[in-house]
């Protein structure tokens, strides 16, 4: 008989898309579906980097260098320049989404059964990535009572093992959209030097900051070797597709090795390098008016769900998700429910049941995830249909 690996059946299904099938049964139903579970932006990709693509004059499409496009990795020295830290060409590779630059941190990092802590709720991927290299995510919990803070210190250290090989944070962060303070940053570099662990700072949404500044894993000081910064085009410019992303770190022994993963996969994709490399060109205050319109449908998401009886919704300081707690007694099945027997004037609402964020099992059963990546007034439809849903809704608490 054939069979399936132990690690195709340990890989977990994506919270955020596993619900897809039911979303198009609603659809074919004629139910209008406001997408709230993914954050793929509404935001239109800036139309000079389109450009830059579609104007190519190459004749062949060529393998670039493992490591990037010289010309790109040049000009991103630039833009961390202008983020407030220096790095050189030769400290940043090049990957196919921040999606590879984990998957490559992790297989240059850790070994089989080596550890990796990460404040829960945290980015379902992270498991999956986990999961494909062989690593065991050690989940530390952080409470919406405080909109998902970092944990303290002590819950960190209680978990330290010989096994444990490094932290990793995402900030501001996916799902919860805390921004992680100055003096939070400072805490977990004391813990991973103190240690010698490796210290991941997964920074998607760094331009997306709305109270507070970002301050980067890059700024902190004496670390150097420890901090690997994770970085990528999709959320920043709304070029999900583009599939580049970058890993960057100071540490020589690690950039050698991930270069290994990187000449082994050969090249990252040549077209997104050309998109990449033109969005370092957009004028300095490209993110003003994209920040200010996330800003504002922030602001709409947390006042409509508060206003609703039973709902609690911390207020995020960065990204552009929030995590609820819904009077419902299991997210998974609520958020079924919406998409296969609740309709509101023949809409409904996609959801992201937070059971997937979590690494505890049991935790997140009256939580949801929601993006706010649609239009002020596709968000307070999608908030009429909630609140209507949870009136009706057999499971309520």
């Amino acid at each position: 008989m054939l069979s399936i690996s132990h690690r195709g059946k340990k890989m977990p299904s994506s919270p955020i898309r596993k619900l897809v099938p039911y979303a198009e049964a609603a659809k074919k139903r004629g139910t209008t579906v406001y997408h709230l579970n993914i954050g793929q932006p509404d935001i239109e990709t800036p139309k000079p980097i389109l450009d830059a693509v579609r104007n190519s004059t190459f004749k062949i499409l060529e393998y670039s260098h493992s490591a990037g496009n010289l010309s790109y990795r040049q000009k991103l020295v630039g833009y961390y320049k202008k983020a407030g830290f220096s790095v050189t060409e030769d400290e940043i590779i090049v990957t196919a989404g921040g999606s590879e630059a984990i998957q490559f941190g992790f297989m240059a990092c850790l070994d089989p059964y080596d550890e990796v802590i990460i404040p829960e709720p945290l980015y379902a991927n992270y498991e999956g990535f986990a999961v494909e290299v062989g690593v065991n995510v050690v989940p530390i919990t952080s409470q919406l009572d405080n909109g998902f803070a970092l944990p303290p210190i002590e819950d960190f250290e209680k978990h330290i093992t010989p096994k444990t090989k490094a932290i990793l944070i995402c900030n501001p962060n996916n799902p919860t959209g805390y921004l992680y303070s100055k003096e939070e940053m400072e805490l977990l570099k004391k813990l991973a030097v103190k240690h010698n662990l490796y210290l991941f700072s997964d920074e998607a949404y760094r331009e997306f900051c709305y109270e507070g500044e970002h301050f980067s894993a890059m700024h902190l000081q004496g670390a150097d070797d420890n901090i690997i910064l994770i970085d990528t085009v999709s959320k920043k410019y709304s070029a999900c597709g583009a599939r580049i992303g970058t890993l960057v770190t100071k540490n020589k022994a690690l950039l050698s090795t991930i270069m290994k993963f990187a000449q082994a996969r050969l090249s990252p994709p040549g077209f997104g390098q050309i998109l990449g490399e033109a969005a370092v060109d957009l004028p300095d205050n490209y993110f003003d008016t994209t920040k200010a319109e996330y800003k504002l449908r922030r602001d709409t998401i947390v006042k409509r769900l508060n206003a609703i009886p039973g709902v609690t919704c911390p207020t995020p300081g960065g990204a552009f998700y929030v995590m609820a707690k819904l009077p419902i007694d299991d997210s998974d099945k609520f958020c079924q429910w919406l998409l296969e027997e609740f309709s509101y004037n023949d809409q409904t609402v996609m959801l992201a049941p937070a059971t997937g964020f979590y690494g505890t099992l049991g935790l997140g059963l009256k939580e949801v995830r929601l993006a706010y990546v649609l239009n002020v007034d596709a968000i307070n439809k999608a908030m009429d249909c909630l609140e209507k849903a949870l009136d009706r809704y057999p499971g309520r608490m």
